[in-house]
């Protein structure tokens, strides 16, 4: 067993929880890590895991091997960087997480540029709306929208991402325009289960005044792409993210109604695990996602 393989071996069981789990991140056999935890215990007379049928936890010794372990990883790694320098370029599989419309309209079409520009880095894409445990799934970079909540995580502030209050030009012919937040009780509103609010819809007036209406819905949808398309089928109004429905809305296929009012602004954040070496590909992805999204 390479010394570094049993160290990465033991990261990856701690931050998985399961031998199972940690094979998968690995892309080695369940025996195989099982092996490998088994060569160190044997090595070092000392047992790094409680294990029962239900779970595995971690021993006191155990413990204090894996924050070593830690170090010692990513000592080697920036040694690798700080010695390969401008040499090579990044390299390695990057995992990311995105919000599922965000990666399929904006992210997606922005990776061919990425590869160009380093070819040596294979990117896995997830795409997910609920949150996603990074350590356990070994994702390197999520990308959020919304609050950031996770201190263990660091949060690079990308863009806001406003709100947009839509309808077809042919619902607001049949069903008339709302001239203020109270006239949505009179329509027909499609709601995005992904946000809190439900269907207590708020806004800020012109004159500054926070407004808040409970708005009349049948149909409630945990995609921004699927409300889209609803409220391009004439389905009623939709409250949905700018960058899902902003090329509609330049083609007028949408229209945005409510314009001197403003509704709820999310933050598009990158995060990344809180530690000391970051990866040079996680690095190049972060400035990469930083010089096309983040403004001056």
């Amino acid at each position: 067993m390479d010394t570094l393989d049993g160290l990465k071996t033991v990261v990856a069981v701690v931050e998985t929880g399961s031998f199972t789990a940690a094979s998968e991140r690995l892309n080695i056999s369940k025996a195989l890590v099982s092996k490998y935890i088994g060569e160190i215990e044997g090595k070092l007379n000392v047992r790094l895991f409680n294990r029962t049928t239900r779970k595995i936890s971690l021993t006191e010794s155990g413990a204090h091997y894996y924050d070593h372990a830690l170090s010692l990883l990513e000592k080697y790694h920036a040694m690798v960087d700080d010695v390969v320098g401008d040499q090579e370029t990044p390299k390695g599989l990057l995992k990311v997480s995105a919000p599922v419309a965000f990666g399929e309209l904006q992210l997606a079409p922005l990776l061919p540029l990425f590869n160009a520009r380093y070819p040596d880095v294979n990117i896995d894409l997830f795409l997910i709306n609920s949150a996603v445990d990074m350590l356990e799934e070994g994702i390197d970079v999520r990308i959020k929208v919304g609050k950031v909540t996770d201190s263990t995580m660091i949060a690079r502030h990308l863009c806001d991402v406003p709100l947009k209050l839509c309808a077809t030009p042919q619902y607001i012919a049949e069903h008339g325009m709302p001239k203020t937040p109270a006239d949505l009780r009179q329509h027909h509103c499609i709601v995005d289960s992904n946000f809190t609010m439900g269907r207590q819809w708020h806004f800020t007036a012109p004159n500054g005044q926070s407004e808040s209406v409970l708005i009349h819905s049948k149909v409630a949808i945990n995609s921004p792409q699927a409300i889209m398309n609803m409220v391009k089928a004439n389905g009623g109004i939709g409250l949905i993210t700018n960058h899902v429905v902003q090329n509609a809305l330049q083609t007028g296929e949408l229209i945005e109604l409510l314009k001197g009012y403003q509704s709820l602004t999310f933050g598009l954040y990158l995060l990344y695990p809180h530690r000391k070496y970051v990866p040079r590909k996680v690095a190049c992805f972060i400035e990469f996602m930083i010089n096309k999204f983040a403004k001056a």
